[in-house]
């Protein structure tokens, strides 16, 4: 009897040992170049931080510690490749504890110090710590970490990119004040977006990036953020969202004042979670709309748009951290095996949009708008989804944004060869009149306004009111002939304009 309990308790532990996940199990295809890693502590001196583990009242500059991953073609033969150990080192700075022991990472940290976590510290990564970077320049995705996380907690994919010709910077998911967010609050969302800004020139100062090319990538909380940062940052190429809280907290990206549908004109993929089973749902007091509501994705319509849903995957496996590290929930978990598949194709979807959107790789792209079984993929694995952007109506701003551009010359010409391109654009006399006055009144740019003006009088010669507004802008200059006979003309087409009436006869005096 105890050789059979022996026996069974063997079989058990053999069984456990055989299904854990790995690095190696997960086999990331690494692209052509090495992966090079850094990290190193910087500040936003634009804002204020407390450390609260230190117990005081002491504010600081805040505190930015980033992690950067890129292409290397040269190895250092002396150095080992980083180990996952080394990450955590990184987890535990970024979580205020610098002096953690390190055999208490797991007691001290989220995941269980069981026999399978302590074997994941002991593996290796591809990447090495400071070898040199590759001769050129490389695309850069800025990483945002899920709610309250570590810059490094998607550090395989990180790897992955890097190998394959990206530039991946990351910092660590931290509230306003201090480490802790209020909860997923639009403060917190205005925080991390205005922390992906600065990695976003932290990135551009770095020798061996395209600043022409940046996309950003976000999990859970941080696919909301980076959302907002796109609306407000042009030079955001792409969006991919590691099953962001852009699907599930839409209304707190609507409380942003710089929320704007309509500035979402990039490409864009969401890769989702299964549904959430009916015990789950009710269990955890989840609103079972979450399975199938996306807002923001039904609402987009100047981007072309990728959603895909993982029927292996719950949300905690989109990152390197949750699949290694993370305990199964036996309400609705796969297996490990089942598990790091579809963590190993959300990468390889990652990096086909990358390609296919930051590097105009055709051969990408035909693999993101391919049916999955097309790729080799089982019909249960994923669902899939894409739409086409609509056409963007080109209309008053857009077209101001171009006169900016050129300092407000050549009007007319501008206004001539956009139609040409845009037969429905219209520029609303109201709207004309009151960038003309805008631009006038500013002495650094009144010349601008009168420029606006002679277009606007050009496109309305029957405006008396345009021709009035030019003869105040004339007279705001002391351009006095001007200016009367601009009134003049606002007064023939408009004999009951009190206004030129008045002008006239003081300027007559």
């Amino acid at each position: 009897m105890k050789r059979l309990v022996l026996l069974i308790l063997v079989l058990v532990q053999t069984s456990l040992v055989l299904g854990q996940t790995s690095l190696k199990k997960i086999d990331l295809e690494r692209g052509d170049f090495h992966a090079g890693f850094k990290h190193y502590l910087t500040t936003d001196s634009t804002r204020t931080y407390k450390r609260i583990y230190d117990w005081n009242n002491k504010s600081i500059p805040r505190p930015i510690p980033i992690s950067i991953w890129y292409p290397s073609d040269k190895t250092l033969d002396d150095t080992e490749p980083m180990g996952i150990l080394d990450y955590m080192e990184i987890l535990k700075e970024e979580e205020e504890w610098e002096y953690l022991p390190n055999d208490q990472i797991l007691n001290w940290f989220y995941y269980p110090n069981n026999l399978a976590n302590q074997n994941h510290l002991r593996e290796r990564t591809i990447a090495q710590y400071g070898i040199r970077s590759a001769e050129g320049t490389f695309p850069v995705v800025v990483y945002a970490p899920s709610y309250q996380a570590s810059s490094i907690e998607n550090f395989a994919m990180c790897e992955y990119l890097a190998s394959h010709g990206y530039v991946v910077v990351s910092s660590p998911s931290r509230g306003a004040e201090n480490r802790f967010l209020e909860g997923g609050t639009p403060k917190d969302l205005e925080t991390q977006a205005r922390d992906i800004e600065f990695l976003i020139t932290e990135a551009q100062k770095l020798p061996y990036v395209d600043t022409n090319h940046i996309a950003t990538m976000g999990f859970s909380f941080g696919g909301l953020s980076n959302v907002l940062s796109q609306m407000r940052n042009k030079n955001i190429m792409a969006i991919v969202s590691l099953d962001g809280s852009i699907k599930y907290q839409y209304d707190t990206l609507k409380k942003s004042p710089f929320f704007n549908i309509d500035k979402v004109d990039v490409p864009f993929i969401h890769m989702a979670q299964k549904n959430i089973p009916e015990q789950v749902l009710a269990e955890d007091k989840i609103d079972p709309v979450l399975n199938t509501k996306f807002e923001f994705y039904d609402s987009l319509t100047h981007s072309k748009a990728y959603q895909l849903k993982f029927h292996n995957m719950t949300h905690s496996y989109f990152s390197t951290l949750g699949v290694l590290f993370q305990p199964r929930d036996e309400r609705q978990d796969k297996t490990d095996s089942e598990i790091m598949e579809s963590y190993r194709l959300v990468s390889q979807y990652a990096l086909h949009f990358l390609d296919a959107f930051l590097k105009d790789d055709p051969i990408a792209l035909k693999f993101l708008n391919n049916d999955p079984s097309q790729n080799g993929i089982a019909r249960d694995v994923l669902d899939y989804q894409a739409k086409e952007p609509q056409e963007k109506g080109f209309g008053f701003n857009d077209f101001n944004e171009l006169a900016a551009e050129q300092n407000y010359d050549n009007l007319n010409a501008l206004y001539e060869s956009l139609l040409k391109e845009h037969p429905t654009l219209e520029l609303p006399e109201g709207k004309l009149n009151n960038l003309g006055l805008q631009l006038v009144f500013n002495p650094k740019t009144s010349e601008h306004g009168i420029n606006v003006f002679l277009l606007a009088t050009t496109l309305y010669p029957n405006s008396s009111n345009l021709f009035d507004s030019l003869a105040e802008a004339y007279l705001f200059l002391g351009e006095t002939d001007k200016a009367i006979t601009s009134f003049k003309k606002s007064l023939d087409l408009n004999p009951q304009n009190q206004n030129a009436i008045d002008r006239l006869e003081q300027l007559r005096k």
